[in-house]
């Protein structure tokens, strides 16, 4: 059995220049990106993703650095299972909460 512990979600942040054309063009590449590594839009600017182990988040860690455009603010942080389960939703509920389909039981 997996430990809450062991568990983690990536949360990426970012604060990407859209001023210009190419710079759209680039926070979209990034954004694409991300959804291709697995990750689910949370808010605006905020990505999550559940991984296995701190393994699996180190090679994804790896992969969002290449990515990261010029003049882009990204960061990463790792939280473990039980703590994505403390955190406390203000406001309006999005439509679809996120959830690993691995550990979706129905």
């Amino acid at each position: 059995m997996l430990s809450g512990y062991r568990l983690l979600w990536i949360m990426t942040l970012f604060d990407l220049p859209v001023v210009t054309k190419a710079e759209r063009k680039r926070a979209t590449v990034f954004r694409n990106k991300l959804l291709d590594l697995g990750f689910e839009m949370v808010q605006y600017s905020v990505y999550m993703k559940h991984v296995a182990g701190k393994e699996q988040a180190e090679a994804i860690q790896v992969k969002i650095k290449d990515a990261v455009p010029e003049y882009g603010n990204v960061k990463l942080l790792l939280i473990t299972d039980r703590q994505f389960g403390n955190i406390l939703h203000l406001g309006r509920h999005s439509k679809r909460p996120i959830n690993a389909d691995q550990l979706a039981l129905f």
